[in-house]
């Protein structure tokens, strides 16, 4: 009967061992702060058009991210041909689809090159720029800038509107995307629009600066 209850004692330990093994293991998983989300609203140029995604410079700075800030990840909603009017209306859900704690607003390119009317991207911009505050998320716009040859008070009043959006929302701005590379011909595909991928990193380092403090 001695043995037969020894023997007995021994599944009993084990499960005990198991039970506390068990929760060793799931203790600092429950205890993990949640995942926070930074949002890319942009177009082809944040869209890594012509390359693979893990090329382009948001999938290179979600790296940084998990080096540098962990906790945060990227979700990459760009897509090439998009529009201020396209972002304005795809906004609202993807702020309910990802819950971002930071919204990167990346557009207005294509608006320029279809010499679409100044004041209806800036109102666009505003719109996006309020939907992502309401939201509660902090928010960096990142400018553009059009050629001269669509004349000079078109490409100064499409620069000035990302300043005045910026000014008015209180938001945080980076003037220019493209600034590190813009007058390098060698950094851009066939097309003369679109960054190689050599390139990209060159647009990491540019924004990083800008949206290093938001994740704080």
């Amino acid at each position: 009967m001695r043995k037969r209850a020894r023997t007995r004692g021994v599944p009993g330990h084990l499960v005990l061992t198991l039970a506390v093994s068990l929760w060793a293991l799931s203790g600092p998983a429950s205890a993990a702060e949640p995942v926070r989300t930074v949002l890319v609203m942009g177009d082809s140029l944040s869209a890594a058009y012509g390359l693979a995604p893990e090329q382009g410079w948001v999938a290179l700075t979600a790296e940084r991210m998990a080096q540098q800030t962990p906790g945060w990840r990227m979700v990459n909603a760009s897509v090439s041909g998009e529009t201020t009017a396209g972002g304005a209306a795809r906004m609202e859900g993807e702020l309910a689809r990802n819950k971002p704690q930071v919204v990167v607003i990346a557009l207005g390119g294509n608006d320029g090159l279809r010499g679409l009317p100044l004041k209806q991207t800036r109102a666009n911009l505003e719109k996006m720029v309020s939907a992502a505050k309401a939201a509660g998320a902090r928010v960096l716009l990142v400018g553009m800038r059009m050629p001269p040859n669509l004349g000079k008070a078109y490409t100064e009043g499409f620069a000035a509107n990302y300043r005045a959006v910026a000014e008015a929302h209180h938001v945080a701005l980076l003037p220019f995307l493209l600034e590190p590379i813009a007058l390098d011909r060698g950094a851009y595909q066939a097309d003369n629009i679109h960054p190689v991928a050599a390139a990209q990193p060159k647009l990491r380092d540019h924004v990083w600066p800008a949206l290093a403090p938001l994740l704080k």
